[in-house]
């Protein structure tokens, strides 16, 4: 048998859906975050680093944990988290433990402010965008992607409730 005749091909309805899911995983991000550059003077990825620290205790994370959380790099991150530390909203220290240097990032009380104030049209933008086209069928929304979260190895903690 050859791969051509192995291949499980998508039926209509499933490529119609694949191709939806597409489409909103290469716009959604981008609407998000011109709301909060607009509103905010934020990035996403800054949102949700904000976000991720003031939902742990001491409001601080290695920023290792703060690059799985994002899925991205440590230079990738550290650059996000300069940012945000430039505009007084977390500070970063180097940290010993176990034989070794690591770097924490930590919230401040100016990127909690700043955060709380952030939500609100946020939130909003998340409920026009995605919640309210979808009512009662965003939990199961939810439900499904979860297992995508987990097919794919991700951390499956939740992000401050406000998110």
């Amino acid at each position: 048998m050859s791969d051509e005749e192995s291949v499980r091909w998508l039926g209509e309805d499933e490529r119609r859906a694949w191709i939806n899911l597409v489409k909103v995983l290469l716009t959604l991000p981008g609407a998000l975050e011109s709301q909060l550059l607009r509103d905010a003077d934020l990035t996403l990825l800054g949102y949700m680093i904000l976000a991720r620290l003031s939902a742990v205790p001491a409001e601080t994370l290695r920023m290792s944990e703060i690059a799985e959380m994002a899925n991205g790099s440590l230079p990738r991150i550290s650059h996000a988290v300069a940012r945000l530390e430039d505009r007084g909203w977390v500070t970063r220290k180097v940290c010993t433990g176990q034989g070794r240097r690591f770097t924490t990032a930590t919230l401040t009380d100016a990127g909690r402010a700043h955060l709380a104030a952030s939500a609100p049209a946020h939130v909003a933008t998340v409920r026009r965008l995605v919640l309210d086209p979808l009512g009662e069928d965003f939990v199961q929304l939810g439900d499904a992607v979860a297992r995508i979260v987990e097919n794919l190895g991700l951390p499956t903690e939740l992000l401050d409730p406000r998110t």
